[in-house]
């Protein structure tokens, strides 16, 4: 097995989720060397980066077995999709996430609800359709709002929430007629409003064995006060208040285990992350949808509170040991703000020159998202997400001043961020 020191590890990806996993990776003992592909311009400080695009499977590949890559971490969903471990499998490389069979979960919005309601893990009410006239028939006795999913991968910009009918019907259109998705929008779901506060829990995964990570809670909505588009992620702080003792047994009874039991009895031999986006309804937790991965932001503000090496337990997944795996977590509360350029997630410009802080202090980390190198080691804007500010804290409200303090420190034109991060739990006053 492997000894401090001993592993190559390659991640995938160039977002700021994978900027925190090549963080974990560069300070586990288990560690010898760190690649990243392709990488942004924080990552390249870092470690080695190979501007190897996440969806090039071949060039992955060949470059895992050109580094002697003894361990790939796949961040994002698309490389999962297209059957990266699959194909590392084939040349005896050993990966955290899911082969496509397993990643299917996600790229498919509606195998994901088909799953669920066969072994009747508590979700929305829905419908499917490919075709435009029964999805508007079907439209005229909904109830609302509603909610309308592109079936495929849409880089987080699929899920509409219409707020009456005459929103739903064009969002279909949209959809069906003008394929706004492509054909990630050749089918869709029609679903239920569930009505709640949001929350996200990542299971790490091998085959029956399980462990659950701290609780989350993510910010989707590009303005303050959950107003404006769905985006990406602008933030997330944890441990969320909102899911207690209590609530966390029931979340584990009605979703967790019946996920993790439904997912190995239809033979799918999952090793990696299953995020599982909740709604706590006045009728108890709900499941919004399965992601196969670490969410982004959240994986930002989960890996900071982890006392366990973050590489040791994927390790003890890919590797079909995670029975009995101890998990600690350090008390402190994480919360992390996103820095975007103004029109995310619409159209945004790129190419601005970043200034950032002179030094970072030891609670606070800056994770580059959307960054690439520019001359003489300068940092240009090159995405909608530019940085995740992440700062630890002894209360939610100690740790929100230090990130937010943070994010003041980095400068460029076009940035844009929300400063209500949190504030839901704040208010609650459950941060001690």
């Amino acid at each position: 097995m492997f000894t401090e020191k001993s592993l190559n590890v390659l991640v995938v990806g160039s977002g700021g989720r994978e900027h925190a996993l090549v963080r974990s990776c560069a300070a586990s003992p288990l560690v010898r060397s760190v690649i990243a592909a392709p990488g942004n311009g924080g990552m390249d400080q870092d470690c080695d980066c190979a501007l190897i695009p996440a969806d090039d499977i071949g060039g992955l590949v060949n470059l895992a077995v050109e580094k002697k890559i003894d361990f790939v971490i796949v961040g994002p969903e698309v490389p999962l999709s297209l059957g990266l471990v699959d194909a590392l499998k084939e040349k005896q490389i050993l990966a955290f996430g899911p082969e496509a069979d397993g990643a299917r979960l996600e790229a498919s919005k509606i195998a994901c609800k088909q799953l669920l309601l066969k072994y009747r893990i508590p979700t929305g009410a829905s419908a499917v359709f490919d075709s435009l006239a029964p999805a508007l028939s079907y439209l005229e006795t909904s109830s609302y709002p509603i909610v309308i999913k592109a079936d495929g991968l849409a880089a987080g910009k699929g899920v509409i929430i219409a707020e009456d009918h005459e929103a739903a019907t064009a969002t279909v259109r949209s959809m069906l007629e003008d394929r706004a998705f492509g054909d990630s929008g050749e089918r869709i779901l029609v679903e239920e409003c569930l009505v709640g506060e949001e929350t996200s829990i990542h299971v790490i995964i091998s085959g029956r064995d399980y462990v659950i990570l701290p609780t989350s809670q993510d910010h989707k909505r590009i303005g303050e006060g959950d107003t404006g588009p769905n985006t990406g992620g602008m933030g997330a702080y944890s441990p969320a208040g909102l899911v207690d003792d209590a609530l966390m047994q029931k979340i584990r009874e009605t979703i967790v285990v019946p996920s993790v039991e439904a997912i190995a009895s239809e033979g799918i031999a999952f090793r990696g992350v299953l995020f599982i986006g909740i709604m706590v309804t006045s009728d108890g937790p709900k499941v919004l949808e399965y992601n196969v991965r670490f969410g982004d932001p959240e994986t930002q503000v989960l890996l900071p509170r982890l006392k366990t090496d973050p590489v040791a337990l994927m390790l003890a997944a890919a590797t079909g040991r995670l029975a009995g795996f101890n998990l600690e977590v350090r008390p402190e509360h994480a919360l992390c703000v996103v820095l975007a350029s103004r029109g995310y997630p619409g159209s945004y410009p790129k190419g601005e020159t970043v200034t950032l802080p002179t030094a970072i202090p030891d609670y606070g980390q800056l994770f580059h998202a959307g960054t690439k190198a520019g001359p003489d080691r300068s940092i240009l804007t090159n995405g909608g997400r530019i940085f995740g500010v992440t700062a630890l804290g002894q209360t939610l409200p100690e740790a929100a001043d230090r990130a937010y303090r943070l994010c003041d420190q980095v400068l460029f034109d076009s940035k844009v961020l929300r400063r209500d991060i949190g504030a839901r739990q704040l208010r609650r006053g459950t941060s001690e």
